[in-house]
């Protein structure tokens, strides 16, 4: 297997893990005091992509407090825009390393019929 494959095949765990947490940010746009994660990604030592996950703990809008406790609550400091963005970043990401993958494949049938 070619090293751009698996650097690619790599990138692609790495885009679905973002889009998971993305999507985890999203659902909870409505939960009081959930605080976002984000993904960095960065080159690991095999040239592959590693990826690490962080909670964002910016404060949300201070809001009512719970009326049953009386604990201070806040909103969450997820913002739809930055997670929509997020989301096409990574969508043509994915794209490009699926196009990456099928280049590599290309290359190597070809290497093999000139061999052949």
């Amino acid at each position: 297997m070619s090293s751009a494959f698996t650097t690619a095949l790599s990138a692609l765990k790495a885009f679905d893990i973002k889009l998971d947490v993305n999507a985890n940010n999203i659902a909870n746009v409505d939960t009081n005091n959930f605080k976002k994660s984000r993904v960095k990604l960065q080159e690991s030592y095999n040239g592959g992509v590693e990826v690490n996950i962080s909670k964002i703990n910016t404060p949300g809008m201070e809001i009512d407090p719970n009326p049953r406790t009386g604990a201070p609550q806040q909103s969450s400091n997820v913002t739809l825009e930055e997670e929509f963005v997020d989301q096409i970043v990574t969508q043509y990401s994915f794209t490009a390393n699926t196009l990456t993958i099928k280049t590599a494949d290309e290359m190597q049938k070809e290497l093999m019929d000139i061999i052949a």
